[in-house]
This record gives structure tokens, C-alpha cells and sequence, in this order.
């Protein structure tokens, strides 16, 4: 059975989307952007950004009944090529932290633009949830 995920702790999904969607032991987020849940502005330079996903994604994910040490694949989206030093500090200082298994998710990063000027870096994760 399919099922929505929802909440509070990260950005509200446009209507054409859910934050995140369950089935089974899979757990698919939505691709988030780097801006805070409350006041949704927007956190100010790649690292920060990188770092305000990572915790929407967190938040989804254990709304959704997994850890981040259950997401398998990360899939990156950057705006610029230039920042990819500064989004791997902000992920190092990060996803190691959370996933205490010690075995770091799968991770693809791909450069690309963004409708919105402001957005310097996308994230989405995929989790199997075991027990």
C-alpha cells in the first residue's frame, strides 16, 4: 500500500507533490531545497543550503518511520560546479554522523540549473526501512 508522508519539520510539498511517499519498506523523498520549514527563506550559500536539506530530508524520513542510516541512494543536484567542495563539507560534516552502520549511502551528483536563482543545491533520498 502506498502511502503519503507529511510534515511539519520539513518545507510544505507543492500540491503537485508529496514530501515524501512510502510503500512497503521503500521510502522516496521529494527532492529538497535549502530553506528552513518555518520562515521558509532560504539558508544563505551552498554549504548552508546543503546542510538545511540534509535535516528536511532527516525529517521526512522519520516521519516516513526510517533513519538516515536507511537511505541507500542520494541523488545531488547542483547549480553550480564550482560549489562542489563546499557541498562535500557540508555532507561530510553530515551524512557520516547519521548513519551510524558506518555504511555511507550510494550518491549521484549532477550539475544543472534551477527555476529559482536562489536554489544552489537539490537533494532527494531513497530508503529501505528493515524491521
Amino acid at each position: 500500500m502506498k502511502q503519503r508522508i507529511e510534515t511539519t519539520f520539513a518545507p510544505a510539498p507543492l500540491p503537485q507533490f508529496s514530501q515524501g511517499v512510502r510503500s512497503g519498506q521503500l521510502l522516496q523523498t521529494a527532492g529538497q531545497v535549502g530553506t528552513d520549514p518555518v520562515s521558509g527563506a532560504f539558508a544563505v550559500g551552498v554549504g548552508a543550503q546543503t546542510t538545511q536539506v540534509l535535516h528536511n530530508l532527516n525529517a521526512i524520513l522519520e516521519a516516513g518511520g526510517a533513519t538516515f542510516d536507511d537511505v541507500i541512494m542520494l541523488r545531488v543536484y547542483l547549480a553550480n560546479a564550482g560549489d562542489f567542495a563546499a557541498l562535500n563539507a557540508a555532507y561530510d560534516a553530515f551524512v557520516p554522523g547519521h548513519s551510524p552502520s558506518g555504511v555511507l549511502p550510494a550518491r549521484t551528483t549532477v550539475v544543472t540549473g534551477f527555476a529559482a536563482p536562489q536554489i544552489l543545491v537539490e537533494i532527494d533520498a531513497l530508503a529501505v526501512i528493515i524491521g
